[in-house]
């Protein structure tokens, strides 16, 4: 079971938003292009890059999705309290 893992991130209040995004994604369009344009995580400045961190380390929806999910495509849009997120996992180890 993987301890760790990396990924990046695309945080927005509203569930369409992140839907559009994803859509966009789905596309083709360069993931950390669109964090640097619309993410409301202070990650959306590096691409929403949130480095390597700790199973259990994020809410637990996020956590689920990153630790589950599938690497190197988008996932979401996921909920949290924080808001909605497109994720992408990079790795996990």
């Amino acid at each position: 079971m993987s301890k760790k893992a990396a990924a990046l991130h695309i945080l927005v209040k509203d569930k369409t938003q992140a839907t559009t995004i994803l859509a966009q994604l789905k596309q083709g369009a360069n993931f950390q292009a669109l964090a640097k344009k619309y993410s409301q995580c202070p990650s959306g400045k590096r691409g929403g890059d949130l480095g390597e961190f700790r199973r259990g380390d994020m809410a637990p929806s996020f956590d689920k999705a990153v630790f589950n999910g599938e690497l190197l495509r988008p996932l979401g849009p996921i909920k949290t309290k924080f808001g909605w997120h497109i994720i992408k996992v990079l790795y996990r180890n």
